[in-house]
Parts: C-alpha cells; structure tokens; sequence
C-alpha cells in the first residue's frame, strides 16, 4: 500500500513526514491532509471491519428504530445548516410526531407500541431519499433531515409522509390485531431563520409547528403557510 501527493498545495504528511511524491505505508501510520485532516492507516479483515460496523452503528444508530439517534441527529444538524449557508444552499426541517401514541401503549401494551414505531420508522424511509436523514428524536418523535430541499418541497414531502402513514396498517405481535396509525408533521426551512440565529432555531420552529398541528386536530401538516 503507497500514499502518493499529487502536488497538494496545503502539503500532506505520513508519520509526520513530508510526502513528496509517494511513500509506502505501514499499519498504524498517520496520514495528516493539510492542517486538520488525519486518517489513520490500518488493515483489517472482514471480522475486523464488520466489528467495527457494529460499533459505529451502535453509537450512531437507535436501538429500537434503526434510525440515527439524536446524539448523531444533532452534530448533522449542525453540519447541514453550515453547508447550506455556506453554499447558499435550501434545507428543509420535518418533525412529526404519532397521534395518541400513549393511548396505544396504554391499551394495547408497550410491545405493541414498538411494532408501531418500527412500522412508522420503516414507512418513513421507504419514502425519503438516501440522502435525507432521518432520526428517532424522543419517545415517539422522528425528525427528517432533507438537503436542497426548500420549504415547498419540504411540505410536499411531509405530505407523503403523513399518507403513507396513515395507508398503513402495523401488524403488532399477537394477539393484537393490526392497528391503524397517523402522524403530525410541522415543517420549517432554514430560509425562514433569521440569519444569525442559533442553530437550534430551525427545530424550534418545526417543534412550534408540530405541535399546531396537533392542535388543529391531528394527522395534518402545518407549513406556516397552510394546514392541510
């Protein structure tokens, strides 16, 4: 294996070294990108790596769910609006929340309540794209993420969502029956934010605008411009 600089000019080092041209590598040695990059050279086989998976999912991902954690939700957060102002980019926030939630644990039992939220969890990937990131944000809370997504593509969005959803039947674990599910959405794009705003500002406003929807009577959507 052979690192090789092709005429960086904020240079690149192995092992603290200079690279000028190519150097071999050894397991274990650093690889420093300019002044704040660094990448750790290492060889690994297949068990190796697929644990190494494992506990990156672990860190990053929601037990119950499989969707990323807040934890990872937040740091991506703050990553994306950065892009987007950076770039002058659109992004597009969607918080939604299941209806009556704790009716369900409450009647029908709390595995019941998790076959649902898995459904939902699923449901709601199956509709977004790849890039999109979805989270499990607290409790029966889920959040999408949606890169070069503006605020009327984002309600289009949160509108399939909220119908697939509500065409959705969950099949809990017996004896349960299947169960019928809907959701609330709030949506806020970053262009709505005052520049110079916390990053927090833009969950807050599609916190604001979920709980309107839920006000309003459920299974909807709340864009700040219409409720549907």
């Amino acid at each position: 294996w052979t690192f090789e600089d092709l005429g960086a000019t904020n240079g690149s080092f192995v092992g603290g070294r200079r690279v000028r041209g190519s150097t071999e590598l050894r397991p274990g040695d650093r690889i420093q990108l300019g002044p704040d990059v660094v990448f750790r050279f290492s060889i690994t086989d297949e068990s190796e790596a697929e644990l190494q998976q494992k506990l990156f999912d672990s860190s990053t991902r929601d037990g119950l769910t499989q969707l990323y954690n807040r934890r990872y939700f937040d740091e991506r957060l703050v990553a994306e609006i950065a892009y987007a102002r950076r770039h002058a980019t659109p992004l597009c926030l969607i918080m939604m929340d299941v209806d009556r939630f704790k009716a369900i644990n409450d009647s029908l039992g709390h595995l019941v309540g998790d076959s649902v939220l898995r459904a939902v969890a699923d449901e709601v990937v199956r509709v977004v794209r790849t890039e999109d990131v979805v989270a499990r944000y607290g409790g029966e809370e889920l959040v999408v993420l949606a890169r070069a997504t503006g605020h009327d593509a984002g309600a289009r969005l949160a509108e399939r969502i909220r119908a697939a959803i509500a065409d959705l039947d969950v099949t809990p674990p017996p004896p349960a029956s299947e169960v019928k599910v809907t959701i609330s959405l709030g949506v806020a794009a970053l262009d709505e934010v005052p520049k110079g705003a916390p990053d927090s500002a833009l969950l807050d406003l599609a916190d604001e605008r979920l709980y309107a929807a839920k006000e309003a009577g459920r299974n909807r959507i709340v864009t700040g411009k219409e409720a549907t």
